[in-house]
């Protein structure tokens, strides 16, 4: 999906999961998902403190 998110414009793209399940996975315990959902999270925060002038994808480290 980051593709389109550029070819739409968007400034500040985060990179999920998934498709099926952007924000978690089906194949990771509770306590995994809970832990890749905060790093997301995370890196959604500071996507937004981030200053960008043209379509910026921040990926998961």
């Amino acid at each position: 999906m980051t593709p389109v998110a550029v070819m739409v414009g968007a400034n500040r793209i985060v990179s999920a999961a998934g498709i099926i399940h952007p924000l978690g996975s089906a194949d990771l315990s509770p306590d995994d998902e809970k832990a890749l959902r905060r790093r997301i999270v995370e890196q959604a925060l500071q996507a937004l403190r981030t200053e960008v002038v043209r379509p910026t994808v921040f990926t998961r480290e």
